[in-house]
This record gives C-alpha cells, structure tokens and sequence, in this order.
C-alpha cells in the first residue's frame, strides 16, 4: 500500500526549510528552487503545497509566532496556576530574546520579514503586526494586574518596542546574553518599581 502523507508535516518541513534558507541569505534568497532543495523535495511538492512564494513566506511567519506561543505556555505552566504578573511578564521576554540557537533563528527570520516590509519586497507591514500585537495585549493585561502602571497600553507598547530592539541588537554582537537578561530586570523595574526582598515591586513616585 502506498505510504499515507501527513499534510500538516509536509507544510511543516517546507517552513522549515524557509527558516534555514532565511538565516542563511536572508529573505532574497526564498525561492520555490532553494526551498525544495534545503527541504530534500521537488520543486513541484512544494508548489503542490504552495502555490505562490507568498503563500509559503506567510505560512513560515505563522510557524515562527505558533512556536514562540508555544514556548510561552510551557513557561507559564512551569509558573504555576497563578505566576506573579512581573514573573509571568519576564517569563515572555525572555523567550523572544536570542538566546539560544533556536530563538536566534526565529529572531533573524521575523526580523526579515520586518523588513522585506519596509522595503516593498511582497510582504504588507500589517501582516507583520501579529507578533507584536499579540506581545503588547499579553504585557498590558499582566500590568493591569499589578495596579502599579497608570497607563498599561502605552507601557506595554513601549516594552514590546524595547525587547524587539534588544533582541535585533544581540543578533549584532551589542551585548551579551546576560546583559540582555540585566536590560530586561532594568526595564521592569523602571515600569514596576524595583522588586522588594519579598518579591513584590513597589512602583516609585
């Protein structure tokens, strides 16, 4: 009997293979012939699945954000029922920061996308909000939480700008992973107050 395709694995190793290419040559490397060639297909499997450059670049930047969401879960279940709204805010930082081979690969890729954005190159600045979208929502609702921000919106907003910057400057060489750790307590701090001997931030006049 012929061997049955698992459609959601195939999709899945065309994107990944987008990834690889993307953080080899950047996003002007993407094409339907490098693409089946790091994914060990034919060109026509991954028009089969694909039918346009778009369909697949926007279907990897999907892949990139369900896997950081994913990280998050695993980090707020490890959290506990109820995490501090600092700890919980830390625990989504961190996982959008390169600090391993894996977050590095998703840094380089979502940072491509912004901007191919930027430059006209097929992909609309709005279909690149998603991430930072979803980030500010998570951050402002855990800032409510603490009943310390004024204005938890703008705060957040202001975050997600502030770890999306740090993160494209590690893929740089601007500091280390430890000083993106110590940037990172820094702005919760100057947000939340400093955190007292008992875990808790007291926010400053």
């Amino acid at each position: 009997m012929p061997r049955l395709v698992d459609h959601e694995v195939r999709r899945r190793q065309i994107t990944d293979a987008v990834r690889q290419v993307i953080v080899r040559g950047g996003l002007e490397a993407v094409t339907f012939q490098t693409v089946a060639a790091e994914a060990g297909i034919s060109v026509r499997l991954v028009q089969y699945y694909f039918g346009a450059k778009r369909d697949f670049l926007l279907a990897t930047h999907r892949s990139v954000m369900e896997d950081a969401g994913a990280r998050f879960a695993e980090r707020w279940t490890a959290l506990g029922s109820d995490p501090a709204p600092r700890d919980a805010i830390r625990a989504v930082l961190t996982e959008l920061l390169p600090l391993d081979d894996q977050r590095r690969a998703e840094t380089i890729v979502l940072g491509a996308f912004g901007w191919a954005a930027i430059t006209g190159q097929g992909i609309a600045a709005e279909e690149t909000f998603a991430a930072p979208r979803a980030l500010v929502t998570i951050v402002a609702g855990q800032l409510r939480r603490t009943r310390l921000v004024g204005n938890p919106e703008l705060d957040a907003e202001l975050i997600a700008m502030a770890i999306g910057g740090l993160a494209q400057g590690m893929l740089q060489g601007y500091g280390t992973a430890d000083a993106a750790l110590v940037l990172v307590d820094h702005l919760l701090d100057r947000i939340l107050g400093p955190e007292t001997p008992h875990g808790r931030a007291v926010r400053s006049s």
